[in-house]
């Protein structure tokens, strides 16, 4: 995008039992075949490296090197991000801003390597009442429980506040407290990292599908439907971290219904 350059960095993939869409039925999943592999949601694993003038940013951290067995429910593998970002020609040295779009453990996985923070010459940035959130609950599922003693070192980000030349951050409570979204401008472009806005593309076509581990869903929702109806038909470029096939795309409108257009990568 002009000068600015975004790299979506693979770190693992999880396969996840539909019931992490509650209600959702097979029906609903027929029509999004493409989303899903032995009768599992495919759940991408990634961060995004994010590239404006000197200026690194790494937006979420993945899952680590994590192998996840739940019978009937998850099995996930990842441990790949750090290979990706090499591959992006870039160093965990060389990283200035971590930005958590939130703190579950498949977004926080690569805070820390050898007792020490991975990132050691970056800010880490994670939003308003996020980590107070997950300090008193730790115990929940997808906690980040490995991430919580070095959090001290964390600052808390302001809403639109500016991290780089054309790029900044937008507050979006609902999935977490202190959920947030990258917003990255260029000349006439523009491009959004929702985090856990949206979790599949199943989701712009089926607005009833809301996850189990939305903090208040009925918020997480409101702000799903109005972020994607700002962005569609708009040319915005849409970073989306858990979407299988392509973490790039559109949000566009035809036939009375909303898409997503892929972009690949």
């Amino acid at each position: 995008m002009g000068g600015i350059r975004i790299t979506y960095l693979p770190d693992g993939v999880a396969n996840f039992s539909y019931d992490v869409f509650p209600g959702s039925s097979l029906e609903c999943w027929a029509r999004h075949a493409s989303q899903t592999s032995d009768g599992r949601w495919v759940c991408s694993i990634g961060g995004f490296l994010i590239e404006s003038g000197d200026q690194k940013i790494l937006v979420d951290l993945g899952f680590g090197n994590t192998e996840l067995e739940v019978e009937g429910f998850v099995s996930a593998k990842s441990g790949n991000l750090l290979t990706s970002l090499g591959a992006a020609g870039a160093t965990p040295a060389g990283i200035d801003t971590v930005v958590y779009t939130h703190m579950h453990a498949d977004h926080t996985g690569w805070t820390v390597t050898d007792n020490a923070l991975t990132f050691g010459n970056a800010r880490h940035l994670a939003g308003p009442g996020e980590v107070e959130h997950w300090l008193a609950h730790a115990d929940e599922s997808f906690a980040p429980a490995q991430q919580l003693p070095f959090t001290s070192q964390f600052e808390v980000s302001t809403d639109g506040e500016t991290l780089a030349p054309g790029v900044e951050i937008i507050h979006a409570s609902g999935h977490t407290p202190g959920h947030q979204c990258v917003v990255v401008s260029s000349g006439t472009e523009r491009a959004v990292i929702l985090g856990d806005t949206i979790h599949t593309s199943a989701q712009l076509e089926e607005p009833d599908l809301t996850f189990m581990f939305d903090v208040d869903p009925v918020a997480a929702r409101q702000w799903r439907e109005d972020i994607l109806t700002k962005l569609q038909d708009t040319g915005t470029t849409v970073g989306a971290c858990h979407f299988s096939g392509s973490a790039f795309g559109r949000v566009m409108t035809g036939q009375g219904r909303r898409f997503w257009a892929s972009l690949g990568g």
